[in-house]
């Protein structure tokens, strides 16, 4: 590859358009896709305010101190969301190694140092950002690892479907930044990265092989892990609560008062809903009994306060964004579009499927959050962009044809 060659494909973005005009898509976006995500955010801000006051109240002696920060990040990410909407989604493939980049050196920086939050001192998954707060590079490492592969995957097609080595390199490149991740001792984020990198390299045409190679990465990666004490540490006594629950085995005191609070203050409040919920607002598990309820377990409170048919309203409001993602995408043209809108569709289903899955014990709690419902700046942020992303793919997609009028209608 000559210089020329790598200059014009890696870093096209440096490349002058001639006009300013030349970034910004034209044409109207989806709306079907912008009123279910509106609905799934205002919802999640409501459910946010009601899980958070007593917890804001009782540490910040502020009942709106939390919600009030979720409405600025909120507004702030909209706002970006709106501005990347209008942007061509061909600036987003031009600059898909470069984000990758800034991906990997944010993870590093975050390593050496990181934004020590009291309580969660073995954790260094934050930066100290001035004005916004704090931020998670591993947010911004979700996107990044959807746009290169996107990319990648486009740039490199026929190879891609014909050759199994040619996949390789963006395995290697996906195991480095999980590897990151999982130094932060972020294992939840780690898993997701992985699952989020080998779906977008089957959905790129790579052979079925690659899944064995992936697989194999992954149970290295357990295998390190738990040789090195990380899983026996923090996952193994999760995980054996989970396997007592899943057998309806009674727990141990010290289990019920430790790894087991959590997930049983759980299953009490999605217990406690029944059909139609306690009313909005009248959750018990979350006055100090459900730890930070308006985090990961926040689905906990929507079951209990508004009722198992609410909930499962909710789930399916989230099938359907998935859904209208995906309809996005396969309308599209461009192949690295496609791909892009595909990965993101996935990538929000499967954080709320598996949220869903730890907050009812489906699977053991690994700390991931609800999209747009559980607190946190970063998320939000990255979250709105990505649906950014998709709303302005969808400026381009293939629009049905008005149906011809009628032989009477003309006459």
């Amino acid at each position: 590859m000559t210089a020329k060659q790598f200059r014009d494909g890696y870093f096209r973005i440096l490349r002058w358009r001639g006009s300013f005009r030349n970034y910004f898509a034209t044409g109207g976006f989806d709306g079907v896709f912008l009123a279910l995500l509106m609905i799934i955010l205002i919802s999640g801000l409501i459910m946010m305010f009601s899980a958070s006051y007593v917890y804001s109240w009782y540490e910040r002696g502020d009942p709106y101190y939390l919600f009030k920060k979720q409405l600025i990040y909120t507004a702030v990410s909209l706002v970006a969301m709106f501005i990347i909407s209008h942007i061509r989604y061909d600036v987003f493939e031009d600059s898909a190694v470069l984000a990758l980049i800034a991906a990997a050196v944010l993870l590093v920086i975050v390593l050496a140092h990181p934004k020590v939050i009291p309580g969660k001192e073995e954790f260094r998954r934050w930066l100290e950002v001035p004005v916004f707060g704090t931020f998670q590079p591993s947010e911004f490492a979700k996107i990044a690892i959807i746009m290169y592969c996107a990319w990648a995957m486009d740039k490199r097609r026929r190879e891609v479907e014909t050759r199994l080595w040619v996949t390789i390199p963006h395995l290697a490149v996906i195991a480095v930044i999980a590897g990151l991740v999982y130094k932060e001792n972020h294992l939840s984020g780690t898993i997701l990265i992985l699952a989020i990198g080998i779906i977008m390299v089957f959905l790129g045409g790579s052979k079925m092989q690659i899944f064995a190679i992936g697989f194999a990465g992954i149970v290295v990666l357990g295998i390190y892990a738990f040789a090195s004490g990380y899983i026996k540490d923090y996952m193994g006594e999760r995980i054996e609560v989970w396997q007592k629950l899943l057998q309806n085995q009674e727990l141990t005191a010290a289990e019920a008062q430790g790894e087991g609070w959590q997930i049983l203050q759980s299953l009490y409040a999605i217990g406690s809903g029944g059909l139609l919920g306690m009313g909005f607002g009248n959750s018990n598990q979350k006055h100090l009994y459900l730890p930070e309820p308006q985090n990961d377990f926040i689905y906990a409170i929507v079951c209990e306060e508004l009722g198992y048919i609410r909930a499962i309203i909710i789930m399916l409001l989230f099938l359907l964004l998935v859904f209208r993602g995906i309809y996005i995408a396969l309308r599209c043209k461009n192949r690295f579009a496609t791909l892009l809108t595909l990965g993101i569709s996935f990538q929000i289903g499967l954080e709320a499927g598996l949220n869903m899955a730890v907050v009812t014990g489906t699977v053991p709690n690994t700390g991931i959050s609800l999209p747009f419902f559980s607190y946190g700046g970063s998320a939000m942020l990255m979250l709105l962009a990505e649906m950014g992303m998709i709303l302005s793919v969808s400026r381009t997609v293939e629009k049905k044809p008005a149906k011809e009028k009628s032989a009477n209608e003309q006459a």
